[in-house]
C-alpha cells in the first residue's frame, strides 16, 4: 500500500516500550512496517506560538498535497500517449516517493533546524507560493497551445459534413479565376453514388456534362465535384437537396489552405519545443513540492508533540505503512490500545466507538491518543 501513518509517542521508558509492543503486535499479525521518523531538535519558542503554527501548518499542508496533486496531474496531461512512464518521472530526490517517505531526513542545507520554527514555516510556504505561481503560468501557455493544436486537428478528423477540406482537395480539382464558372463540392450518400452520376446533369441549367469527380470518401458518403455557371448556383443547391445531395460551402483559396497548412505546423513545433522544458521543470519542481510537503508532516508531528505531550522535548515518531487495506481498521485498534493509557477516556471512547459500530471508519480529524498523521501516496495515482 502506498498509504503512511505517522505518528509519535513520549519517549519516555514507558512509552518507548509501548512502542516496542505495537512493533511486536503488528509485526506477529503482518499489520504494517513500522520505522522510526528522525526529527530534528527544533527551537521551541512560546507555547502561544506553537499553537499559532499548529494551524499554520495544517493550511500549508493542505494547500502542499493539493499541489502536488496539481502537478501530478500536469505531468499525465502533458505525457499523454506516454501515461504508462508518468510514475517514472514522479520523483523525490531521484528515488520513487515511497522509498523517500521511509528513508525521510530532514534537510539541513534549506532548512535550517537552529532557524526559529516560524523562519522553517516561512520558507516552506514562499517555495511552495512559488512553485504555484510558476505553475500556472507555464501550464497555462501549454494548454493553450495544445487546445488551438487539438482544434485544428479536430478539424481534420471529422466527417465530411464537419471536417477541413484543405487537406483532402488540390487546385486540379477546381475551375479557378472564371468569371462564369464555379466548381462545388457535393457530398453523396453511398446508396446515391449511381442516382448521382445520373441526374447531376439534370438539376439544373448550365451543369458542365462529365463535370462530376469522387475525390474523397468516408464512411456515410462520398466528396463530389461539380463544375456550373455561376448564375445557378442557388437553384443547384435547392435540386441537390430535395435529392439529398448536400452542397459544402467551399470556395478554394490558395492563400488560405497555406495559411492553415502553416499554422498546424507552428504549432506542431511549438508544442514539441515546449514539450521537453515543460516536463523537465514539472520533474524537478514535483520533486521538490513533494520534499517540502513531508518536511511540513515532520513539523506538524513536531509541534502538535510538543503541544500534546509538553516540555522538555522529549517523543519518538513512527513511520507505519499499513500492509493491506482491509488490516487499517485492526491496526488502528492495536495503536488505540497500545497507547490507550496517553488519555485513558478518549481511548476508551474511541476503542468503544469501534467495537458498536462495526464497519466504523476513523477519519484524520478523529481524535486519538498518540499524535497522528495521514500520508497517502495513491491520490498520486
Amino acid at each position: 500500500m502506498s498509504e503512511f501513518w505517522l505518528i509519535s509517542a513520549p519517549g519516555d521508558k514507558e512509552n518507548l516500550q509501548a512502542l516496542e509492543r505495537m512493533n511486536n503486535v503488528t509485526s506477529k499479525s503482518n499489520l504494517s512496517h513500522n520505522t522510526k521518523f528522525a526529527i530534528p531538535d527544533f527551537k521551541v519558542g512560546t507555547l502561544d506560538s506553537l499553537v499559532g503554527l499548529s494551524d499554520e501548518l495544517g493550511k500549508l499542508d493542505t494547500f502542499a498535497e493539493s499541489l502536488i496533486k496539481r502537478m501530478a496531474q500536469s505531468v499525465v496531461e502533458v505525457m499523454e500517449d506516454s501515461k504508462g512512464k508518468v510514475h517514472e518521472n514522479l520523483l523525490a530526490n531521484g528515488v520513487d516517493l515511497t522509498s523517500f517517505v521511509t528513508h525521510f531526513e530532514w534537510d539541513m542545507a534549506k532548512y535550517p533546524a537552529k532557524q526559529p520554527l516560524v523562519s522553517v514555516v516561512d520558507t516552506l510556504a514562499k517555495q511552495l507560493a512559488q512553485i504555484e505561481t510558476d505553475l500556472k503560468s507555464r501550464t497555462a501557455t501549454y494548454s493553450v497551445l495544445k487546445a488551438n493544436l487539438e482544434n485544428l486537428e479536430k478539424k481534420s478528423t471529422g466527417n465530411l459534413f464537419t471536417r477541413t477540406l484543405s487537406d483532402i482537395v488540390s487546385k486540379e480539382d477546381f475551375v479557378l479565376d472564371s468569371e462564369y464558372l464555379i466548381t462545388l463540392l457535393v457530398i453523396v450518400p453511398k446508396s446515391s453514388y449511381t442516382q448521382w452520376q445520373k441526374t447531376y446533369e439534370s438539376l439544373s441549367d448550365m451543369v458542365v456534362p462529365r463535370s462530376t469527380k469522387l475525390i474523397a470518401e468516408d464512411n456515410e458518403g462520398g466528396l463530389f465535384t461539380v463544375t456550373l455557371f455561376r448564375k445557378v448556383i442557388e437553384d443547384f443547391k435547392v435540386k441537390a437537396k430535395e435529392n439529398k445531395f448536400i452542397v459544402r460551402e467551399f470556395y478554394y483559396d490558395e492563400k488560405e489552405i497555406k495559411r492553415e497548412r502553416e499554422e498546424m505546423t507552428r504549432l506542431l513545433s511549438d508544442k514539441k519545443q515546449q514539450y521537453g522544458p515543460l516536463l523537465r521543470w514539472l520533474k524537478v519542481n514535483f520533486s521538490e513540492a513533494f520534499i517540502a510537503w513531508i518536511h511540513i508532516k515532520a513539523l506538524r508531528v513536531f509541534v502538535e508533540s510538543v503541544l500534546r505531550y509538553g516540555l522538555p522535548v522529549n517523543f519518538q515518531a513512527v513511520l507505519l505503512q499499513p500492509h493491506k487495506k482491509s488490516a487499517t481498521k485492526r491496526l488502528r485498534e492495536v495503536l488505540n490500545s497500545v497507547f490507550r493509557h496517553l488519555d485513558e477516556v478518549a481511548a476508551a471512547s474511541i476503542l468503544d466507538a469501534a467495537v458498536e459500530i462495526p464497519g466504523l471508519q476513523l477519519s484524520n480529524q478523529d481524535y486519538f491518543p498518540y499524535v497522528y498523521f495521514h500520508i497517502d501516496l495513491s491520490l498520486l495515482d
